[in-house]
């Protein structure tokens, strides 16, 4: 985050903007689990959305995508979890279809303004009577600390809801950003396996508000990985409701400044929760590369070696075997001098300027065995610099996936 504004981070979730209520409960699609979830705005309001870059895309991709093409204005967000609704054909688009009409009769509002999400197995059809069922008895329950719920109710394999809200002044006015995400393994960069809400009091226009998420979500969503597998079902969803009733601004006013610093933080919060719940992790690993040319040049070293599982069991084994982090630089594409390369680990310097090797193990091993690791690459180029997140890679991400759908 660039600018560096006041922030008070607050309870609430997706529910600390005014105006917005919440909820999630159980409907039958999983075994035990609350499984569906609704966001509701009670004033229509601007949205926004980012979406999977994967080929192959979910029903509800579909969907919003062609929700956003008919309205930018959006009053309610439903989600269910246990089932991704993807590769399930013309049968999947009508049901997820029927969940966006169900959802605005519960609600009195108009189709056009519901989008849907889905997450869970792939290839399966949803329980859609079950659903609908589910969407008329939320309907009727959500309330402004219905946020615990409904972050509950996306979580797949998540070992922990992910929530987050800040509170900051925007010209004259008192605004609030809060978000929800869900995501834990098939996560990599240009999205993830995961769902991400965001909401806002903010008065701001739609076009803006697209740029402000675009911008947010290359900083944030964009820059973890835990396996490198890309799902199906990927988004993030703002909503902007005006209830702040602050000034209009434009994109090169201060304020605009402001609120993307602000949601980018958000966002890079939410990000981080997911890359530390990653399927079977023990530690969340900091990727930053200084000292480039450029900070697609320094993103690009850093996702390399995010991705590196070499790098990742090597944390986890508490092993500083700088080598592999190098060698990941090596075969990210970019130019540099191998020679000029510096390597630490939680500041903890183990390699300098031409190869100079200064690990003392026992410190080294020591640094590797705390739960939060910044690896710091120095290319000694530039002055441009770009941060990934990522976790460790242990034998439980393998037992997880390995009995996935059971």
């Amino acid at each position: 985050m660039k600018q560096q504004i006041p922030l008070n981070e607050i309870e609430g979730g997706v529910t600390a903007a005014q105006g917005f209520v919440t909820g999630g409960l159980y409907c039958g699609i999983r075994k035990a689990k609350k499984d569906l979830g609704i966001i509701y705005s009670e004033t229509p309001a601007s949205v926004a959305g980012v979406f999977t870059l994967n080929k192959t895309q979910a029903a509800p991709i579909l969907v919003c995508k062609s929700q956003l093409k008919k309205s930018h204005i959006c009053s309610a967000v439903v989600v269910n979890s246990g089932n991704a609704n993807a590769c399930t054909g013309e049968r999947g688009l009508n049901d997820a279809w029927t969940m966006v009409k169900a959802t605005a009769k519960a609600l009195n509002i108009p189709d056009e303004q519901v989008m849907v999400s889905s997450t869970g197995v792939i290839g399966q059809y949803l329980p859609i009577e079950k659903i609908t069922t589910g969407i008329e008895e939320l309907a009727g329950k959500l309330s402004r600390t219905g946020n615990g719920d409904a972050a509950e109710a996306i979580m797949t394999t998540d070992t922990f809801p992910k929530q987050v809200a800040v509170k900051f002044t925007l010209g004259h006015s008192v605004v609030t950003v809060g978000g929800m995400a869900k995501g834990s393994g098939m996560i990599a960069p240009n999205m993830a396996t995961m769902l991400a809400f965001v909401t806002t009091d903010v008065a701001i226009g739609q076009p803006l508000l697209q740029k402000a998420l675009a911008l947010a979500n290359n900083r944030s969503f964009n820059r973890i990985t835990v396996d490198g597998d890309m799902s199906t079902n990927d988004m993030a969803l703002i909503m902007a409701n005006g209830k702040a009733q602050n000034t209009a601004f434009t994109e090169d006013s201060e304020e605009f400044k402001l609120f993307c610093a602000a949601l980018e933080y958000v966002m890079i919060k939410l990000a981080k929760m997911i890359a530390r719940d990653g399927e079977g992790a023990t530690k969340l690993i900091e990727v930053v590369v200084k000292g480039a040319h450029s900070e697609d040049e320094a993103a690009k070293a850093a996702s390399a070696v995010a991705n590196s599982n070499l790098v990742k069991t090597a944390i986890h084994g508490a092993d500083a075997n700088w080598g592999r982090i190098l060698a990941a630089v090596g075969y990210s594409g970019i130019d540099f001098n191998p020679d000029d390369v510096e390597i630490s680990f939680n500041e903890l310097p183990v390699l300098k300027r031409n190869y100079e090797i200064v690990l003392d193990e026992e410190k080294a091993k020591h640094a590797l065995s705390q739960e939060n690791i910044v690896v710091i690459i120095n290319l000694n180029l530039g002055n441009q610099s770009a941060r990934f997140w990522t976790c460790d890679l242990t034998k439980e991400y393998v037992h997880i996936n390995a009995s996935y759908r059971s």
